[in-house]
């Protein structure tokens, strides 16, 4: 799942003196977090171009598991993960009615949606979801 959210951002890592960084680790997460999921979370937020992530998990409520990035702060970032759950069911939602309800494992792997402002990929696992808040118009 990290490996493809990764690999999707092209451009180099720069470092920003406009971004500001705020990760909150929930508290499942602040003890075991494995090192590979802490180098792809920084090599994430070292883009210039990535205004921040969130790390959801897939219950009923979603919640917030982690978070850099001022835009997903507070209510606004309550409504981003609610957003993106949304997102995902309803594309998952529409790939089985096409399939006639035959998904044989068919499951969303990555998604891409760009706005005039901004680019948001999701990268939907069993049991958790990432997405990256991306400006594509920073190179």
């Amino acid at each position: 799942m990290l490996a493809t959210a990764t690999q999707a951002m092209a451009d180099p890592p720069a470092p920003s003196a406009t971004t500001t960084t705020t990760t909150t680790p929930a508290p499942a997460l602040a003890l075991g977090t494995p090192p590979e999921l802490e180098q792809t979370l920084t090599l994430l937020t070292s883009h210039r171009s990535v205004l921040g992530y969130m790390l959801l998990n897939r219950g009923q409520p979603v919640t917030i598991i982690r978070h850099s990035g001022v835009v997903f702060e507070g209510e606004q970032g309550k409504k981003y993960a609610s957003a993106i759950a949304r997102i995902v069911q309803s594309v998952q939602t529409g790939l089985e009615d096409v399939s006639g309800g035959h998904n044989d494992g068919d499951d969303i792997r990555f998604m891409r949606i760009r706005t005039k402002r901004h680019e948001i990929m999701i990268s939907p696992d069993e049991r958790y979801l990432l997405a990256v808040l991306h400006d594509p118009a920073t190179t």
